[in-house]
């Protein structure tokens, strides 16, 4: 009896087991084929910079945080005079202060699942085409909580930031067997209501956005390329100078002795 209930457990041990393995490779795989876009970032765009600011202000930090960010620093960067910055301050805060908000960890975590991530390092952790497709690719889904779904980033438990803006597509997919498992193959997306922005409108939102979390995850970026700069045309102009040294100090030397003897 002892030996019975042993093998069963063993038995159930390893069920569960493989379950646990098999089911997070089969969720990983449930949307396959969606390739990701170029975002276009350019950290000299003070203009797209300022436009993505914004954007982050008004739909994304009422619930993610820049806590790595203070707003002078900001102002400075994108070379916001001080009642511009304060026109962007819409909470009741003070420049010197990080860019986070007053959402609480506990119930924004029994609201979503999960407590939304700060935003600071976001492009450094996934790369800036990844933030770029991820913020297009939602869409309907009635089984999900929030009542969407993401291509880029299934099961996600967070709602669309900018159904207002894109307005709300459904996907498009045919089944396809994909090592050994049958999965979702994207084939395309397909409007359902219409969005307050043109397509073409909506994607610069969504690239300026993409180019201040660029910005903000490599605040430095612009100090460093254009140091670079400066550091490359010094190293040119002393490999001249010491080029033209060289000729000098040798240019008697081959003279007295023409072959080296």
């Amino acid at each position: 009896m002892k030996m019975q209930i042993q093998t069963r457990l063993v038995v159930l041990g390893v069920l569960t087991a493989g379950l646990l393995f098999s089911a997070p490779q089969s969720e990983a795989i449930q949307l396959t084929g969606y390739p990701l876009e170029h975002a276009p970032i350019n950290l000299t765009d003070t203009a797209s910079l300022q436009r993505g600011a914004r954007t982050f202000v008004n739909y994304c930090m009422g619930c993610h945080t820049l806590q790595y960010q203070r707003w002078s620093q900001l102002g400075k960067r994108l070379h916001l005079d001080h009642q511009a910055l304060r026109e962007l301050m819409f909470l009741q805060t003070k420049p010197t202060q990080m860019m986070t908000n007053a959402m609480p960890v506990q119930e924004a975590t029994r609201w979503f699942g999960a407590a939304p991530p700060d935003l600071s390092v976001i492009v450094d952790q996934k790369g800036s085409n990844w933030v770029y497709t991820y913020l297009q690719s939602f869409y309907v889904d009635p089984s999900r909580p929030t009542g969407v779904n993401n291509a880029v980033f299934y099961r996600v438990a967070m709602p669309d930031p900018f159904w207002q803006t894109q307005g709300l597509q459904r996907i498009v997919y045919r089944r396809v067997r994909h090592n050994g498992y049958l999965v979702n193959q994207f084939v395309k997306f397909v409007p359902v209501t219409k969005g307050t922005l043109s397509p073409r409108a909506f994607r610069r939102q969504v690239g300026d956005l993409t180019n201040f979390l660029a910005m903000v995850s490599h605040p430095d970026e612009l100090k460093r390329i254009h140091l670079g700069i400066w550091v490359i045309a010094f190293c040119v102009v002393f490999t001249i100078l010491a080029y033209a040294l060289k000729r000098e100090y040798w240019k008697d030397v081959h003279r007295k002795h023409p072959h080296g003897k």
